[in-house]
């Protein structure tokens, strides 16, 4: 009687275990910067499709990720827009020691619909313009494109004379949404953003030039909320191949050397 139980519970241990293993391997949580909307999706399909690890992906500004992490948030990845945040969170013992890497620097455009008659051709001073009468940019106080875009215009000392038009979005994806809504006539947005399909079929942009502020280098940790800190390490890895990084240029962002981890 004894034996026959003992053959019983193995049985149902043999059909339960494989409805319980597959739930084991959770998805990647990646926490990511707004400007990597259009990219990263790609990354993440050919990620998956090659280690059959699903990665779920979460966008929006990094100095908001950065306050929801300091809070607790289960991200196993975060991929900010600039490298203060990821290293603020390693010095905070939140992010896994020596993880910190820079995988490209982001580029700031100025972007208008086609239908807006707004010359872009002058630049930043075509913000001086009657017809721009709302001006689309991340917010400052916690978007690296917002802070970039403010150095900018403080540059060619416009600053003061434009910011009271300001529309500010929570990130640079909703920076350019305002103006491609119309709810803003120009943006200063991400170059990502700017060269998709759909912005670049409806509308106009030229580059800022890099010199006019700090660059914004992006950087990305792992966390120490990371269920599967291997998987984890494995996909900044990923970012770091050269097929990654050739799509990453074609999509805006500059990788002038071989992205990896910072000292």
């Amino acid at each position: 009687m004894h034996d026959a139980r003992i053959r019983l519970l193995g049985g149902l241990l043999a059909l339960v275990a494989p409805m319980v293993a597959p739930s084991a391997a959770q998805p990647l949580a990646v926490a990511a910067a707004a400007d990597l909307q259009a990219v990263l999706p790609q990354l993440a399909g050919r990620f998956e499709q090659e280690t059959g690890r699903q990665v779920q992906l979460t966008f929006g500004s990094s100095g908001n990720f950065f306050a929801q992490i300091q809070n607790g948030a289960p991200f196993d990845v975060f991929l900010s827009a600039d490298l203060e945040y990821p290293g603020r969170l390693g010095r905070a013992g939140l992010a896994e020691p020596r993880s910190l890497t820079r995988y490209g620097v982001g580029r700031l455009a100025l972007w208008t619909r086609k239908d807006s008659r707004i010359d872009l051709r002058g630049g930043l001073r075509a913000l001086l313009a009657p017809r721009v009468r709302r001006i689309a940019l991340a917010n400052p106080a916690h978007a690296p494109y917002g802070r970039a875009a403010v150095a900018a215009l403080r540059r060619l000392g416009l600053y003061e004379e434009v910011r009271a038009r300001f529309v500010l979005g929570e990130n640079v994806s909703q920076a350019a949404q305002f103006v491609q809504s119309g709810n803003a006539d120009v943006g200063l947005i991400a170059l990502s953003l700017a060269v998709t399909p759909t912005m670049n079929a409806s509308g106009t942009h030229v580059e800022v030039p890099s010199f006019l502020h700090p660059p914004i280098e992006q950087g990305a940790v792992v966390l120490k909320t990371a269920r599967d800190q291997a998987a984890a390490r494995e996909f900044l890895a990923f970012l770091g191949r050269a097929d990654s990084v050739s799509l990453l240029r074609a999509s805006g962002f500059e990788v002038p050397s071989a992205p990896g981890p910072q000292p």
